[in-house]
């Protein structure tokens, strides 16, 4: 499991901050020049370039929103001038995109990001780019929401882009964009003009998802674990019923695979924190916060003790814990992981997602007056990233154009690069892997600075001010 007692001090993990955003910057401005963006949004790097793998457009955002970070770390002007244009050359037609679940990864990582600029004061605060900005949030939010399967006990979900009968792991980290929308006092008007609440979609679609998609070894099948993660839940869509749980991306539905798990840890920490800023009217028709709240708490505590228990000391973890070739490992949970190994990828992008779910869920907790579990949560997520910003994971070589190495995208579809020589995937980046370890160091660099904020995609209250 993660060594979490040996994590380094918030202080001495603070001294590699710069060095993460130096060579952030120059790899941002190599991808912008070298890229063309006709060839479809970047995924993930072959041979140290990034390449497009077409399958659904949800990584343009990460993109973007990259340059965004960059100058909300350094305040170097180029990478705001970078973002904003980039923002309005390419994301449009991703807020109206009906095709996909993802609209949180792409329109809150540029749009938000830009929003969340402007609110903080970093920015110059100008009407009609306010305008223009929530008016985008606003739509993204309604359109995610479209995407609505209804199931038994009233409930539902925000189905995938396999289709209706679809929920998938990865849209609770997504919901951020329901949680703005629904902040700006939008909401999705339906047939008969029916108002859809958001914030109704979003507490039900974490519903759902923490009752199938997360275990919590009570007995619910023979591989029942505490805070083991299903990627995909399936539905039978003639009467709504729970059906079998699946796997795209994982080794098999009865497996975890790890960047499901950690798109789980990361979201409802993320939505507990927004959930402090409404008002407990508005939960009053969803169940009300203690019941909101107690779900929420409950897939997140689940989810991040199997990810220290079930992740190898140094906080990396391998891509799925059921992977067959672990066997051939021997004792690997109870060493650092070896990227080097020839029977199973490591996965960066997964620890660095879980990385800030940890930071936030242990954040969330101390402020319960929870110390000894927050710091816990807290101190593992330093060791996750004290592990990220060093060799073999912080690529320093300028010719790579990722900043994350050692990620995985699709091991069952076998996209991802394998050098030659090798029998796994080595090496690479990805878009989500990239942008996750820079918004991951950029939390805890501004909870170091007493003059920062915190970082939120949401709008925080005033100093002063009682949701």
């Amino acid at each position: 499991m993660i060594d979490w007692k040996s994590a380094p001090t918030p202080e001495r993990l603070a001294d590699r901050f710069a060095r993460v955003w130096d060579l952030s910057g120059a790899k941002i401005l190599d991808l912008d020049r070298a890229y063309d963006p006709a060839q479809g949004s970047p995924v993930f790097t072959v041979k140290g370039r990034y390449t497009t793998r077409g399958w659904t457009e949800w990584t343009q955002g990460f993109q973007v929103g990259a340059a965004l970070l960059q100058f909300d770390a350094t305040r170097d002007e180029r990478f705001l001038d970078l973002g904003r244009r980039q923002t309005l050359d390419v994301m449009a037609p991703h807020l109206t995109h009906i095709g996909v679940h993802d609209h949180g990864f792409n329109n809150v990582s540029t749009y938000g990001n830009l929003w969340r600029l402007m609110n903080e004061g970093v920015i110059p605060e100008r009407e009609w780019e306010r305008h223009f900005l929530e008016l985008a949030l606003k739509v993204t939010g309604a359109v995610q929401a479209r995407r609505w399967t209804r199931i038994v006990d009233g409930e539902g979900y925000i189905y995938s882009f396999n289709g209706p009968h679809s929920l998938f792991a990865d849209t609770i980290r997504s919901l951020r964009a329901l949680a703005v929308s629904h902040q700006l006092g939008h909401r999705l008007m339906a047939e008969n003009d029916e108002a859809v609440d958001l914030l109704g979609r979003l507490v039900q679609h974490a519903r759902t998802t923490a009752r199938f998609t997360v275990y919590y070894g009570e007995g619910r099948d023979a591989y029942d674990v505490r805070g083991r993660v299903a990627h995909e839940s399936v539905f039978n869509l003639n009467d709504g019923r729970y059906r079998c749980p699946n796997s795209q991306q994982g080794y098999a539905p009865f497996s975890t695979w790890t960047r499901g798990l950690a798109w789980i840890l990361c979201g409802f920490p993320e939505e507990l924190e927004y959930l402090d800023t409404v008002p407990d009217a508005d939960l009053d028709p969803w169940g009300g916060r203690a019941e909101v709240e107690g779900f929420m708490r409950k897939a997140a505590l689940a989810t991040a003790d199997f990810y220290l228990e079930h992740t190898p000391t140094d906080g990396v973890p391998y891509w799925d814990t059921g992977a067959p070739g672990l066997a051939r490992l021997g004792d690997y949970l109870d060493r650092p992981a070896d990227p080097d190994n020839e029977h199973e990828p490591v996965d960066s992008s997964a620890a660095a997602i879980a990385a800030q779910g940890l930071h936030r869920l242990g954040t969330w907790l101390e402020g319960r007056g929870e110390a000894e579990a927050g710091g816990r949560y807290r101190a593992a997520a330093r060791k996750v990233l004290d592990t990220l910003l060093r060799a073999p994971y912080l690529s320093e070589d300028p010719a790579h154009q990722g900043l994350l190495l050692h990620s995985v995208y699709h091991r069952p579809n076998g996209w991802d690069h394998i050098p030659e020589g090798r029998q796994v995937p080595w090496g690479e980046s990805s878009m989500w892997g990239d942008y996750h370890i820079r918004e991951a160091v950029l939390t805890l660099a501004r909870e170091s600075d007493p003059a920062q904020p915190r970082y939120t995609f949401f709008r925080q209250p005033a100093p002063g001010a009682v949701s």
